[in-house]
């Protein structure tokens, strides 16, 4: 089968997916965003990606992302960056993504938000939260979210859109379950209590072996990568 039908196919496979759980939670497949996850392709699979409907992609590392960026900026996508961003990044990283998904820290927030000033522009974020148990993982402690975002209400130039996280390496789909649960209860509690300025509508959470289970738990944004590209060699 050639590369750009075996993509096509695999891409209605996880909407197929995605429409599946989403029913099975009681929403539309239009109720979930599909980022594609393009770190361990080339950009020739990345271009048939988009040709078969994938617009949004990620990237985990800001290098990589400006490499791909350049390489297929003549197609119309959005980059979501969705691994850890220093600081000393932020300035090139900023004018090329529509969305930093991954920020896990008050102080990356605030150069974000100061890049932003200087461009004169809004950048959407989304908080990276640390729901497992798994120490490797970056982000915000649930428990000092509350205090956190008063004091992210305050900068002006980036727009929080919700939560993100990663479940832990252990305990497979049920361990998954517990941490796509858990952000989902987060994200509910805060909203109570939310300032008025920052939205959490947004949870970002499921990758290709478990975006199922984030979907029936909650999952607005999911973050696929080799489902999409299972059979493809570049």
């Amino acid at each position: 089968m050639p590369q750009a039908d075996r993509i096509t196919e695999n891409v209605a496979g996880v909407r197929e997916r995605i429409a599946a759980a989403a029913a099975a939670s009681g929403r539309s497949a239009d109720d979930v965003t599909l980022v594609a996850v393009t770190k361990y392709v080339g950009p020739n699979v990345i271009r048939a990606v988009v040709g078969a409907g994938c617009t949004r992609l990620g990237e985990s590392r800001p290098q990589q992302l400006w490499s791909r960026a350049a390489e297929i900026d003549d197609l119309r996508v959005e980059w979501h960056l969705i691994g850890h961003l220093q600081r000393n990044k932020v300035q090139r990283t900023l004018p090329l993504v529509a969305m930093i998904q991954s920020v896990d820290s008050l102080r990356l927030a605030a150069a974000i938000n100061e890049a932003a000033a200087v461009s004169g522009r809004i950048t959407p974020i989304l908080l990276e939260v640390h729901i497992s148990d798994d120490a490797s993982k970056h982000g915000f402690e649930p428990d000092e979210l509350d205090r956190t975002l008063q004091d992210l209400a305050g900068l002006e130039h980036v727009r929080i859109g919700g939560l993100m996280c990663m479940a832990g390496l252990e305990g497979g789909l049920a361990g998954a379950q517990r941490d796509f649960a858990a952000l989902r209860r987060l994200r509910d509690r805060l909203r109570a209590n939310c300032p008025p300025q920052i939205d959490l509508r947004e949870l970002s959470m499921g990758m290709s072996g478990d975006y199922e289970v984030a979907i029936r738990e909650g999952a607005t944004i999911v973050r696929v990568g080799s489902a999409l590209f299972e059979g493809v060699v570049e």
